[in-house]
């Protein structure tokens, strides 16, 4: 990663082109770039957005992005190949219990329950057809054969 971080470092530098210019037109954070062309990995906390920084520097000073980016993976699988295969096991040995084990928790941080959305969606549809019902019942109610009545009339 060094050899990356040295290698942005020369090409800006032998450019002319300031961190405040490649923070401003590539949107990075001037800090991380100078973690970048430091080669200090452990300030990233996602290496998919570092990978994603790195290939838009290299893009940016005219490097060939694929050889940097392969140059990166190659540093990633050292790195992360020397992580002993018994501890990546006890640690997802150590995801699966938690995720299984239940969680003790208060009423009031207690997860609330989900309910089906079908049963919603049958109670408004009853509803819109009950409406649906009263409209027209009410409208037969007003009409009197084909004549639309205007008033309420009262028989004594």
């Amino acid at each position: 990663m060094n050899e990356i971080g040295e290698l942005f470092s020369v090409t800006r530098k032998t450019s002319g082109i300031s961190l405040e210019e490649v923070s401003k037109d590539l949107n990075i954070k001037k800090e991380m770039l100078e973690n970048i062309e430091d080669g200090r990995v452990g300030a990233f906390k996602d290496i998919f957005e570092l990978k994603e920084d790195i290939s838009s520097y290299a893009k940016y000073l005219g490097l060939d992005v694929s050889k940097v980016i392969d140059e990166f993976n190659e540093y990633m699988f050292e790195y992360t190949s020397k992580i002993p295969v018994k501890e990546i096991e006890k640690t997802i040995e150590l995801q699966i219990k938690e995720d299984h084990e239940e969680k003790i928790a208060s009423p009031y941080t207690k997860a609330s329950k989900k309910y089906n959305n079908k049963v919603y969606i049958i109670v408004y549809v009853v509803i819109l057809l009950l409406v649906l019902v009263i409209t027209i019942w009410s409208i037969k109610q007003v009409t009197i054969g084909q004549n639309v009545t205007n008033e309420i009339s009262y028989r004594k």
